[in-house]
């Protein structure tokens, strides 16, 4: 009878690892179900002490099924997805429709292959007893804490229907404030892209062969024409050393901020930043009060939602803030005093929080100034782009201008000596 070592969550939510012998793995899930165990990870352990290689339950696949395999590894798990999946979820459910056959109706609409499989391996789960948010928990790549928790609170308050409602609003809005930045930013990367480009092919082709054409002529060149010229040899015979200084300094840069000192001074100096700071500042707010109105809603406690909070604000300064704020909440103390404290939130935000915390409608405050802060966003986006814009084609102007008079200045010289000689 074969040896298993297993990963898996207990009815709290907890890791438990242990060894047991049973017959095959369905053995093996039966055994675990039975001491309220979720199966997560397993590997089994081989007769002379080798071990075989570890799988997570419900990622197996049949041999053979390269399609699969390739088709996967091409498709990625899109918020979208993840909103419209949740969405027809909860219509379903609201229609009394029974989850298990809501989750087999919602497998046969999905387009996404990689999600297809994950709602299949879910449906499979609950339907052999497992809770529907510990299935998903087993798919942390795919849906996140603050996912299956709200789909925990809403299992266990029995309005799991009206609880995917909220997080699939929650997701769209996400996907919103995130695509306004994207949008932002398009437009001044692909400007600097072109720019880049159009540098690079003067540097390359035209500069070389007009600085042979001079210094056959032996003329005099302009300060600007050898200011391009010394750039030019740099980048034609040093490019290499450009590159590998980039990709060090890029590496040190990542490991820095990989640091916890390091992050937290990075996140620092993103929030005080000139211009880009205070729209940092609008982001963060709003992914919080939008996250914790949502998890509170839900029936999440507060502790809870706060703990899940702090690891999805995305930046470590205001996640600190966060932490002592949970610390404060229990040992008695609200949420708005750590916020006033740490100086990082706009007295407007921390006035509303003390009031919902007082009226008994936090959701509802926190909901609002989420409501206010995406509106300040999607204002201060569209400030920033039509600023960029003619920002960027000046910049793409002076760059061109340099150029072409870098070029044109040593000939207008010889042709001018020409005609005086």
């Amino acid at each position: 009878m074969p040896v298993y070592e297993y990963i898996g969550k207990d009815a709290n939510g907890r890791t438990v690892k242990g060894t047991l012998d049973v017959e095959g793995v369905r053995g093996l899930k039966t055994v675990l179900r039975r001491d309220k165990v979720f199966l997560t990870e397993y590997r089994e352990a081989g007769a002379k002490g080798g071990k075989g290689q570890k799988v997570k339950a419900g990622q197996q696949q049949k041999s053979g099924s390269r399609d699969v395999e390739i088709g996967e590894m091409l498709t990625r798990i899109s918020p979208q997805d993840i909103s419209e999946f949740t969405r027809q979820l909860a219509t379903l459910l609201k229609a009394s429709v029974p989850l298990v056959d809501s989750l087999a109706a919602v497998v046969e609409q999905l387009e996404n292959p990689k999600l297809k499989r994950v709602v299949a391996q879910v449906r499979t789960d609950v339907n052999e007893g497992a809770p529907f948010w510990r299935a998903l928990s087993v798919h942390e790549d795919v849906f996140e804490n603050t996912y299956y928790n709200m789909a925990r609170a809403g299992e266990s308050s029995g309005n799991l229907d009206v609880v995917l409602q909220r997080l699939a609003d929650f997701t769209e809005s996400q996907v919103k404030l995130r695509n306004k930045i994207i949008g932002a930013l398009t437009y001044p990367v692909i400007m600097l892209c072109i720019s880049f480009a159009i540098v690079t092919g003067m540097m390359v082709f035209v500069v070389p062969n007009i600085t042979a054409m001079f210094a056959d002529l032996g003329a005099e060149l302009p300060l600007i024409t050898k200011i391009l010229i010394a750039f030019s040899k740099l980048f034609t015979n040093f490019w290499w050393a450009g590159g590998l200084a980039a990709v060090a300094a890029w590496r040190g840069f990542a490991k820095w901020k990989a640091s916890e000192k390091g992050g937290e001074t990075f996140d620092r100096w993103l929030l005080h930043a000139p211009i880009m700071g205070d729209l940092m500042r609008k982001i963060a707010i709003a992914r919080f009060s939008r996250t914790l109105s949502t998890l509170l809603s839900s029936g999440v406690p507060l502790l809870t939602a706060l703990e899940i909070v702090e690891n999805v604000v995305a930046n470590k300064v205001l996640a600190k803030v966060v932490a002592e704020a949970r610390t404060a909440i229990r040992e008695g103390d609200n949420i708005a005093g750590p916020l006033k404290r740490s100086g990082e939130f706009p007295p407007m935000v921390v006035h509303m929080v003390a009031i919902g915390e007082r009226s008994g409608e936090l959701e509802e405050m926190l909901r609002n100034v989420s409501e206010s802060y995406e509106n300040q966003v999607d204002t201060r986006v569209q400030a920033l782009t039509s600023l960029l814009e003619p920002l960027m084609i000046v910049f793409m102007g002076l760059v061109v201008g340099f150029l072409v008079a870098a070029i044109l200045l040593p000939m207008m010289k010889l042709t001018q000596a020409v005609q005086q000689g």
